[in-house]
């Protein structure tokens, strides 16, 4: 894991203003956060690091590519990232209390002590939030779906199927009903 220093940034020794980072992605650098539903990976990360007395500005700019599955068909899909994110690290006293107590997810607390803000996390909580959700096939100019026509075919008759099951069993219950009005006498 000696490649996760690459997501730290030693902050103790830029002088105030403005710094830009850029890293790029891969599935490499999912590894330690278990099995994603993508691969194939291809994302750049820009970061723009603005250092201030006691806080940074954190601007992330994702982009890049990811490939998945439809979520309808099953068809393989490249899926495009582009999002932004923005974080203010505050140096304070007692970060894991302030953190804690925090209810904006913008904002994270680190303490004076320290030199470098690890920024792996974010990074890849940020990409898999720029992964456009659901995942599907799209449509063409007129409008028809991208997806496996054989699948979409097997969803419909199984819908078809699944509603006249539900009527047949609405039937059992139906007969039931013509006891609803007898008097109880």
């Amino acid at each position: 894991m000696s490649n996760r220093r690459v997501f730290e940034i030693a902050f103790v020794g830029l002088k105030l203003g403005k710094h830009e980072f850029e890293y790029q992605v891969d599935d490499k650098f999912f590894e330690p956060y278990g099995e994603q539903d993508f691969d194939n990976c291809q994302a750049k990360v820009k970061l723009l690091l603005e250092k201030e007395n006691g806080f940074l500005l954190l601007k992330f700019d994702i982009s890049g590519t990811v490939d998945s599955l439809c979520d309808r068909c099953g068809n393989p899909l490249t899926l495009q990232l582009w999002d932004e994110f923005n974080i203010v690290v505050k140096m304070v006293e007692n970060p894991d209390e302030m953190n804690e107590a925090e209810e904006d997810p913008d904002v994270y607390y680190i303490s004076r002590t320290e030199s470098h803000v690890k920024i792996a996390d974010w990074i890849y909580e940020f990409i898999s939030l720029s992964i456009p959700n659901p995942h599907y096939c799209g449509e063409d100019e007129q409008g028809k779906s991208l997806c496996n026509p054989e699948v979409l075919a097997k969803l419909s008759q199984m819908e078809k199927d699944a509603t006249e099951e539900a009527k047949n069993e609405n039937s059992i219950w139906k007969d039931l009903d013509k006891f609803k009005n007898i008097d109880e006498n």
